[in-house]
């Protein structure tokens, strides 16, 4: 699907060593089945498709694309208290979850072969034992396996009430044939400590799929771009109160929710902070950009933030647990 902003890359060019400098990247704005996994990810395969029909070998969604990011609603909880009612809507946001060893999980791999390209998607992740959920960024490759994933380190305000918290040991990063890749998810983002763990990384695609969409977001995805000198890819939901289930609009809660829930936001950032595509409000979409890793080091002569600009002599960074890059070049 091309939008008005689009920006697409028809050439593309393998360097000796195989890695691939110059190809298309895709940032899928779109809103989930809401609390329906199944349908979400019926969806999920068209858009899928739709991106990989203008040759994009990475294809982004959103925070919590499946099976919700569940804005304005409460679960019956204030603190001190929680409802029956709550507790019947987590108990449907908790069916409709997904756990990594599932035929779900399994399909969206088979998407991501089908389509030739990585694919990176915000879900929400339920623990097979114990039950609890976290919100989650899976990465999986062309050839359809589970390369692997990061949980959300601190959910903000009340998501903390829905979602675990994850851990350095998610903290991931892959090195595959198109760069390295990795990311953050929403106000992780704010964290500066998170951001520096994943520029030493090496991270040349940095991944910030969110739900705020907020003006101010922009100039934050602007500024990593120019902190960490990558490219930005961030991905937020379009979602009108329509989009709800009937069960949740005609709620008294439900009847306080606005017109447009979430508005979008995406847009591609350059590793120096130029806007490539979007920003994209008020619209479901896809916005496509050219990546080309050599501007990556191009932007790094006069400022490197794990090297020539870093005082390691002064700041030192400790993060239990991180594992190395994932090296997935012999997989595709």
């Amino acid at each position: 699907m091309k939008t008005k902003q689009s920006s697409i890359l028809l050439l593309i060019i393998t360097n000796p060593i195989g890695t691939m400098q110059k190809y298309t990247v895709a940032v899928v704005q779109a809103a989930p089945k809401l609390f329906d996994i199944d349908a979400t990810l019926d969806m999920t395969e068209k858009w899928v498709e739709k991106a990989s029909a203008q040759g994009a070998k990475l294809i982004l969604f959103p925070e919590a694309y499946i099976p919700a990011y569940p804005r304005g609603l409460s679960f019956g909880t204030v603190v001190g208290s929680r409802s029956p009612k709550g507790r019947d809507l987590w108990l449907k946001y908790w069916e409709n979850a997904l756990e990594v060893s599932s035929e779900h999980c399994s399909r969206l791999g088979k998407m991501a072969k089908k389509a030739k390209a990585y694919l990176a998607i915000g879900v929400i992740e339920r623990e097979a034992i114990g039950g609890s959920l976290y919100c989650t960024l899976l990465y999986f490759g062309p050839d359809g396996s589970l390369l692997g994933k990061h949980r959300k380190l601190k959910p903000t305000a009340a998501e903390r009430i829905l979602w675990g918290e994850g851990d350095g040991s998610t903290l991931t990063s892959l090195d595959t044939d198109i760069g390295k890749i990795g990311g953050l998810i929403c106000w992780e983002n704010y964290m500066p400590l998170a951001r520096m763990a994943m520029y030493r990384q090496g991270v040349e695609v940095y991944l910030a799929p969110t739900a705020d969409h907020r003006d101010t977001w922009q100039a934050t995805v602007q500024h990593i771009a120019c902190e960490g000198r990558c490219y930005v890819l961030s991905c937020n939901q379009f979602v009108t109160k329509e989009m709800y289930p009937e069960e949740l609009r005609n709620t008294e809660e439900g009847k306080q929710l606005p017109e447009i829930i979430t508005r979008g936001g995406s847009t591609i950032i350059s590793p120096l902070g130029e806007v490539m595509a979007g920003p994209l409000f008020g619209e479901e979409g896809i916005l496509f950009a050219d990546i080309d890793l050599r501007a990556v080091a191009k932007s790094k002569m006069d400022f490197d933030v794990v090297g020539h600009y870093a005082r390691p002599d002064v700041f030192q960074l400790q993060v239990p647990h991180q594992p190395e890059p994932i090296r997935v070049h012999e997989k595709v």
